[in-house]
């Protein structure tokens, strides 16, 4: 619940007035929901990538496919072909199961593939070159039938090996983690920095094959005594590939307290590798990724430039990376002197921004540096090996994640090390400390004066990072010698954009999850729908531009967006309390899932993919007494004193963990199955209270809006994924979804008393009338949307549609059906898709009416908006670029979802 209303009541009252213009008396029964996609069957899905160009040279795909309920029986085996019929190897597994047992959602991972695939029931063929994975002895090895990695079971080597063939490419693959105590401003301090290793602390197979093989390795950094900065990291193995895949999750739980300079600072997060040569110092090869597909190319010993030619050939053959000829055939001019060609063993690419890198090498530790280069974004990739094989590797995301940097050390020994810096310490320490201190806020009535000024809702010692997480993503490559010019483009477009295969929009919409016939493919049929396709384009590509204009890039901060603009500044209010980042509020990542799934857009999808990426790590808490709460919007991801379930929501983690089977996001919706304890830590309305309240294991307080939408995704989850709590999941929905039917006022009661050990809510004695426009805009129509589909429960399903139907309706029809009105509510436009929903499911043609009057004559956006952007230039704006100055993410969002699923409702109603 909130803590308080988050909107003037003067625009409240507004909008009301406007509202009630549009109320209509309800209870006719002739609406229809629009005509609905077909069932998606069993017929054969055609599966096709994201972005042209197939796989590439990454090394897999995984791909979540959805079935229609009781399609698919839960042994059953699928099998893949591409476009000229051929057998493609696939692995898959399940997802999720409906409630009768049937396949819901299959993952399948596939290690070929340029075109469509096309997947059927049957017998799936065997990769040519299988995945294996030997668990016998002190290690775990893993083969894809050209690579093989050795897994370290303990200590600090994470990869103890990789080779190809009888040919070690890498080794010692391990964690390092810089630490500087202390962070002050000023021109005479000390900087001095501590190095922490990775160490292992427990090694798990999750796949052994025979197309995909995951290992995880969790553990913490440690120095002498000390072990802190927990990380889990995941490798992925591919059959027939020379490549894998990281990723890699650190959480932070160190000390940074405001107003001290001494504490847990980052200088840098790394992935070091030692990569074995043996060439002459003439094939040893370097490479580093610049703009696009650009690329510094050099070997260790350069032979190009010199003033006596080696000859043209030979030349030619090493900027290529090919052998070079026996020296003895070449000018011997230049044989006889090459002792005193410079050997150049270091090279650092450092992203300090997202606006320019810089390069530097020299000849080995000691001496100094020369400039060799730079630009502005770089593609986070590099090469370091010879004519008989050598490393590639890829820090996904390098520029947007900044600071970020790649090094290659001692190219001109025996053994190069290489080291992809998440955090490059080259940059400022990383600084979590909260902005401010208080400004006196020191008692509940001060801090709620503090939210009526700057939005924030601060608190003392609440605003800490303590528990905050952040996943990476690499690629490396065991390239069995230096890779030509071409096969490194690819591998560079793999790191940049990783390879997706995905399900089309038709078995999405066909399959009935998410929510069903709550989205439809975009229709451009008629001049009305037409218009509202063109405003949800027009919010989209304006977000995604506004990431680049306003920098909204970083390590902490990169998928997530601002709530709201300031129009005389002429930007986003990133310095105004809970005006700043958006942590999820109103829910814009569910706008971004349905616009993808709808549309199959890859551009939606990537976006969308950040934002889930940030909001479940960043966003949220992993650690500490707060875990499985998140943070309310603000200055900081984690400044604000709203901790709660609705920003932790599983329900903005479901749609990429279905499309893609990512483990990660895995983690992360299981972690939230018992987030119902969060509530005896933590009282999320405590500043508003008027009553005396202790949380009580059996009477804890809990709103069924934002609190329960944020559980009972939760639960749900695990109850489809039959994870290890699933049984006591499944008991949870049924027996809170059953004590809020029972309520005296159902949903509009608002809240109950809710017993941690039975699971339900205590039946109050009598109604209460608790409503909050808050309260169905964290995703709880398209939850219950899904409840309803897959539970059979009237009384919940008419408690439900109830509160959709008189959520917008006048404040004399609230009255007369719960004796006394909702108060002064807004964001009726967003609550125009409760009204669709209720009446297709109940048939109420009135109803139908009233969805569409409230969605175009309410609050949020209107046609009468501009629908435009307007430039911005110097001295106005600190860069060139364009603004909509009417635009604010609460109304994008609500706008977003409202259009999406009234077209799908009851498109073929628009007045």
């Amino acid at each position: 619940m909130s803590p308080i209303p988050r909107r003037s009541l003067l625009k409240a009252a507004a909008v009301a007035g406007a509202a009630a213009q549009f109320g209509r008396a309800l209870g006719s029964r002739d609406a229809a929901a629009a005509p609905r996609a077909e069932s998606a069957g069993d017929d054969p899905v055609i599966l096709d990538w994201l972005e042209d160009g197939g796989l590439g040279a990454a090394p897999g795909s995984t791909v979540g496919v959805p079935w229609p309920k009781g399609v698919h029986r839960d042994d059953r085996t699928f099998a893949l072909s591409d476009a000229d019929g051929r057998a493609v190897p696939v692995q898959s597994w399940p997802l999720a199961y409906w409630p009768d047992g049937s396949l819901k959602w299959t993952a399948h991972a596939v290690s070929s593939g340029t075109g469509r695939l096309t997947l059927t029931t049957g017998a799936p063929a065997a990769p040519q070159k299988k995945v294996t994975v030997d668990r016998r002895g002190a290690t775990i090895d893993i083969s894809t039938g050209v690579i093989t990695a050795r897994i370290g079971r303990s200590g600090a080597t994470l990869v103890k090996s990789v080779t190809r063939g009888p040919t070690e490419i890498a080794r010692n693959g391990r964690l390092v983690l810089l630490r500087q105590p202390e962070s002050e401003d000023g021109d005479q301090t000390t900087v001095r920095t501590e190095r922490f290793d990775g160490a292992i602390d427990e090694v798990t197979v999750e796949q052994a094959g025979p197309v995909r093989a995951v290992v995880r390795v969790d553990g913490k950094h440690r120095k002498g005594h000390r072990s802190w900065l927990p990380f889990s990291i995941r490798l992925y193995f591919y059959a027939g590939a020379d490549s894998f895949r990281m990723v890699h999750t650190v959480t932070y739980d160190g000390q940074q307290e405001p107003g001290r300079a001494s504490g847990d600072f980052i200088r840098g997060i790394g992935v070091r590798f030692t990569v074995p040569l043996r060439d002459e110092s003439y094939d040893r090869h370097i490479r580093l990724g610049g703009e696009g597909t650009g690329m510094l190319r050099e070997a260790v010993k350069g032979i190009t430039g010199l003033r006596r030619d080696p000859g043209a050939a030979v030349q030619a053959a090493q900027f290529a990376g090919e052998k070079l000829p026996d020296p003895a055939t070449w000018d011997q001019r230049v044989t006889t002197r090459l002792q005193y060609i410079p050997e150049w063993g270091d090279y650092t690419l450092s992203q300090l921004s997202a606006d320019g890198f810089a390069l530097r090498k020299r000849t080995k530790k000691g001496h100094g540096w020369i400039g060799a280069g730079g630009g502005r974004r770089a593609s986070g990739f590099g090469y370091v090996g010879g004519v008989g094989g050598g490393l590639s590797f890829g820090l996904r995301d390098f520029w947007e994640k900044h600071p970020a940097q790649l090094d290659i050390r001692d190219a001109h020994t025996d053994a190069a090390e290489v080291t992809l810096w998440l955090w490059s310490p080259e940059a400022q320490p990383m600084d979590l400390r909260f902005y401010h201190d208080g400004m006196g806020q020191d008692t509940f009535p001060e801090q709620l004066e503090g939210l009526n000024i700057t939005y924030e809702d601060y608190e003392p010692e609440f605003g800490t990072p303590y528990g905050i997480a952040r996943t990476s993503e690499l690629l490396f490559w065991a390239n069995e010698s230096t890779p030509s010019a071409e096969k490194l483009a690819r591998q560079v477009e793999a790191v940049r954009v990783l390879p997706q295969l995905a399900a089309p929009p038709k078995q999405l919409i066909g399959a009935k999850v998410f929510g069903p016939g709550l989205f439809s493919a975009p229709d451009r049929s008629t001049p009305a729908k037409a218009k509202i396709e063109d405003h949800l384009d027009f919010l989209f590509t304006y977000y995604k531009d506004q990431v680049e204009m306003r920098r909204w890039y970083g390590f902490w901060d990169y998928g997530d967006i601002m709530h709201t603009y300031d129009t005389v500044r002429h930007q986003w209010r990133y310095d105004v309390g809970g005006y700043a980042w958006d942590n999820s509020e109103l829910s814009p990542d569910l706008w971004l899932w349905y616009a993808y799934l709808r549309s199959g857009r890859a551009d939606i999808f990537r976006f969308a993919e950040a934002m889930t990426r940030h909001t479940g790590e960043v966003d949220v808490y992993h650690l500490g007494k707060w875990a499985g709460l998140g943070t309310r919007h603000g200055v900081q991801h984690w400044a604000d004193s709203a901790k709660q379930q609705r920003i932790a929501n599983t329900t903005y983690r479901r749609y990429y963990y279905f499309l893609t089977a990512d483990e990660r996001v895995g983690d992360l919706m299981h972690a939230n199955v018992d987030s119902d304890e969060t509530f005896l830590v933590l009282d999320p309305i405590r500043k508003i209270r008027t009553e005396p309240y202790t949380p009580d294991r059996h009477a804890l307080s809990i709103g069924f809006g934002t609190d329960w939408s944020g559980l009972v995704s939760a639960w749900l989850t695990e109850w489809e994924r039959r994870g290890p709590k699933w049984e006591k999941a499944k008991a949870r929905v049924l027996s809170t979804m059953e004590t809020i039917a029972a309520q005296p006022n159902g949903f509009v009661q608002g809240a109950g008393l809710y017993d941690l050990d039975t699971g339900k809510f205590a039946i109050a004695e009598e109604p209460v009338v608790g409503v909050s426009h808050l309260s169905a805009v964290f995703g709880l129509n398209e939850l219950c949307a899904e409840l309803i589909d897959l539970v059979d429960m009237p009384a919940f399903d008419e408690a439900y549609y109830d509160y959709c139907r008189y959520f917008n309706a006048t404040k004399a029809e609230q009255a007369a059906r719960y004796g006394s009105n909702f108060g002064s509510l807004i964001l009726f436009q967003g609550h125009s898709r409760l009204d669709a929903y209720a009446a297709v499911q109940t048939g109420d043609d009135k109803l139908a009416d009233r969805a569409w009057a409230t969605f175009y004559r309410s609050d949020g956006y209107q046609e009468s908006a501009p629908w435009k952007t307007e430039k911005v230039t110097g001295p106005t704006a600190l860069v060139a670029g364009s603004e909509a100055a009417w635009v604010s993410t609460n109304d994008t969002a609500l706008y977003g979802l409202a259009a999406i699923e009234n077209l799908a409702l009851l498109g073929h109603r628009m007045p």
